[in-house]
């Protein structure tokens, strides 16, 4: 991150279809927290793309899979010295490392012939092999389940990041002040899928209570999401994400209650922003000079609810003319994962730049991770 020196080096080991959010969340969020990540497949060098999957439970027997977006590696899997790294998010022969494994990937621990005799959970059809193995099993009480035995960290699924991460944040010997935080994200059917859960889960990964609201629905309804990438076309690409859950009701809220507030990208901005309440909402965070952190499109609330005149600014591109024409001082978002400061408002371009916004937001919150 701008400013900040990382101080412990860790590798994600990746493939194609891994799942899109257990690559990307522990991938942004250690990088926000100050972390070196190295990501690298096997047969693929830095600059070369894994497509990731969708997994997620849709009511049938086993989970629905669909196409996520493309992860690019950054480093290259036939240069790395594993003595460099100080953890790893997947598995191999690193027996000294601290060693997070999540969902099906504990399939390389066991490979490996490294559970034997390790407390150690997993999606539940994976049990089979870890016991196999001579994993001492530890049945899952819910996707978010994780356990921590000695340097291995597992996990069952994606909802379990927070703790997961938390726990791999601890291993590496790290520690999180100030997360006594409310944060509050302001949702929409299509919003973006990265930028909801992405700094969703890292924010709840540092101790922070986090809500996501959205008007018309309540606590435990769901809003589909969109994926937007960047595939070569004149403009992003579009495909169906994750379902995502909320965790409050938005009539009735208490925005006095929340330290900051978060607005994602994607089409749900195009909507919101004409809706009366949800302009009352930013305006609100606006006036008290609490932290507001927002992304891509989410620009397009900002600008309809009257509060970028006179700040520096950046959006997506196509943004450009909302951001300008609301009275802001455009800045260009090159590279993409640029992100911006000015005075209470975090402003980004879009998801690549989630470690960068997630940063300034800490900042402004006042949390700190330190290893």
């Amino acid at each position: 991150m701008a400013g900040s020196k990382p101080q412990r080096r860790v590798l994600l080991l990746c493939g194609d279809y891994m799942e899109e959010y257990e690559a990307m969340v522990p991938f942004q969020a250690l990088l926000a927290y100050g972390v070196s990540m190295d990501a690298v497949c096997p047969g693929k060098k830095a600059g070369d793309m894994c497509r990731p999957a969708i997994h997620q439970m849709s009511g049938h027997q086993t989970y629905s899979e669909s196409r996520g977006h493309n992860f690019t590696l950054n480093a290259t899997f036939a240069e790395i010295e594993f003595s460099d790294y100080d953890g790893l998010t997947s598995s191999a022969n690193f027996l000294m490392l601290e060693i997070t494994a999540i969902c099906h990937s504990q399939l390389i621990l066991a490979a490996a012939n490294i559970v034997k005799g390790r407390k150690c959970t997993a999606y539940p059809t994976v049990g089979p092999v870890l016991i196999a193995a001579g994993a001492h099993w530890v049945e899952p009480e819910s996707l978010s389940h994780c356990i921590t035995d000695g340097n291995l960290v597992t996990g069952v699924a994606y909802p379990g990041h927070p703790e997961f991460i938390q726990s791999f944040v601890k291993a590496l010997g790290g520690s999180i002040t100030g997360s006594e935080k409310r944060i509050l994200f302001l949702c929409g059917d299509y919003m973006e899928d990265y930028e909801v859960y992405v700094p969703f889960q890292t924010l709840q990964a540092l101790g922070c209570h986090v809500d996501a609201v959205f008007p018309k629905k309540k606590s435990g309804d769901t809003c589909p999401t969109a994926i937007h990438d960047f595939e070569g076309d004149q403009t992003y690409s579009e495909k169906p994400g994750h379902d995502f859950t909320l965790t409050a009701d938005f009539e009735g809220l208490d925005a006095s209650s929340y330290d900051a507030l978060v607005i994602p990208g994607g089409c749900a901005p195009e909507y919101l922003a004409l809706d009366g309440k949800v302009i009352a909402l930013v305006k609100d965070f606006m006036e008290a000079k609490k932290p507001v952190a927002s992304i891509c499109h989410g620009q397009q609330i900002l600008a309809a609810a009257g509060v970028l005149k006179g700040k520096n600014c950046t959006a997506y591109p196509a943004v450009k003319l909302d951001v300008v024409l609301a009275g802001a001082t455009w800045l260009e978002p090159y590279p993409i994962d640029c992100c911006f400061t000015d005075g209470n408002l975090v402003t980004g371009a879009a998801w690549p730049g989630h470690p960068e916004l997630i940063f300034q937001l800490m900042a402004l919150l006042g949390i700190k991770v330190t290893f």
